[in-house]
């Protein structure tokens, strides 16, 4: 009678904990079933304001019922993008719109009725870099509004030997001053800059 009883307790249990996990595993499938495929930015929505298609960049090329011509690609450095049955097309410097609307005027030279979408997988062309005296100068990623004093922490804060009052912001031919022990007062705010692709902090 111990043994039934010991047996019935154990496939209860097990039974419990069945259930437990398929609730569990509920949401997550449900999730992953709402996310679209290889989608790394998200929603259009999210690209910055003033963002253009740029070199490095990888990009969906959606057409509506052809499979074939559907295809994610990266922009190459000179500005190209390769797609089947349309060849070589020119993307950098273009809005997604613009680039769909391009590729489907290209479309109708193959396709009766083309419908051509363009999604931005990721975005690896807006780069700001730091140089000098911080702890990981390097190249970043500008995803979104960054500021002088964002990249600074970003970089991991200025090092020891940093000469704080003479960083100096490169921006096409000009040279920006910043001086980083004010703005961390509270002075002189309009120093701490929202950065663009392209430029570069020096911290001496």
């Amino acid at each position: 009678m111990r043994t039934i009883t010991l047996l019935f307790v154990s496939l209860s249990l097990l039974l419990c904990a069945h259930v437990v996990v398929a609730q569990t595993a509920q949401p997550a499938q449900q999730a992953r079933a709402a996310a679209p495929p290889g989608v790394v930015t998200g929603p259009q929505a999210e690209l910055p304001n003033d963002y253009v298609i740029g070199p490095e960049d990888v990009i969906g090329v959606l057409f509506w019922k052809e499979p074939e011509m559907t295809a994610d690609v990266t922009v190459r450095p000179d500005g190209m993008i390769t797609l089947p049955l349309l060849g070589d097309i020119k993307a950098a410097g273009m809005r997604p719109e613009a680039l769909a609307k391009r590729l489907q005027e290209a479309g109708g030279k193959v396709l009766t009725d083309p419908n051509a979408t363009v999604v931005v997988r990721q975005i690896n062309s807006r780069k700001v870099f730091i140089t000098g005296e911080v702890h990981t100068p390097n190249a970043y990623q500008l995803t979104g509004p960054r500021t002088v004093m964002n990249l600074i922490a970003m970089a991991g804060g200025l090092t020891e030997f940093a000469q704080g009052d003479k960083i100096t912001i490169l921006r096409g031919g000009k040279a920006l001053k910043f001086n980083y022990k004010d703005v961390a007062k509270g002075k002189h705010l309009e120093q701490n800059i929202l950065l663009q692709p392209g430029d570069t902090v020096s911290v001496p």
